[in-house]
């Protein structure tokens, strides 16, 4: 049975812009290794890899939560044209719950973040989309009663 939420990884061609992102979000580095060599080739799937790994966990938070930043240095990472666009399959968004949505976009918004659109109410939350590096989405939810985040 699942426990929680672990880690996100994220391959990034900026690895201090994507660092400056989640940092602002409140993570602070941990890890920063080279992965290189079969057994990451073979765990991974990606012949003669070699990438930056940054592990970010977000500070003073139980249980553990992790983003992963992957830079390849080898092979060239695959751009995806269509990842800012929420209608193509797989991977769409993350989302991270805050206290207070509009204090928290207010700072994000001073800091250069952009929104990608106007925060809604829905399902008992506020939502807003971020734009996030390679132009991911991330989402930043502030649930309205405290009882609904189980």
């Amino acid at each position: 049975m699942i426990s929680h939420f672990d880690h996100v990884t994220i391959v990034v061609r900026d690895i201090e812009s994507a660092k400056h992102f989640f940092g602002l979000l409140g993570f602070e580095e941990d890890k920063s290794v080279v992965i290189a060599g079969q057994t990451f080739s073979d765990y991974m799937g990606v012949e003669d890899i070699k990438a930056e790994h940054v592990t970010m966990s977000l500070a003073n938070h139980s249980p553990r939560t992790e983003v992963q930043l992957l830079k390849y240095h080898q092979p060239e990472p695959l751009l995806d044209s269509a990842i800012a666009n929420l209608t193509k399959t797989g991977y769409n968004h993350i989302c991270f719950a805050v206290d207070d949505l509009e204090a928290e976009l207010a700072r994000l918004v001073a800091e250069g973040i952009q929104p990608r659109n106007d925060v809604m109410d829905f399902h008992g939350r506020k939502l807003v989309f971020l734009r996030g590096p390679e132009d991911i989405t991330v989402e930043l939810a502030e649930w309205k009663h405290i009882d609904n985040r189980s």
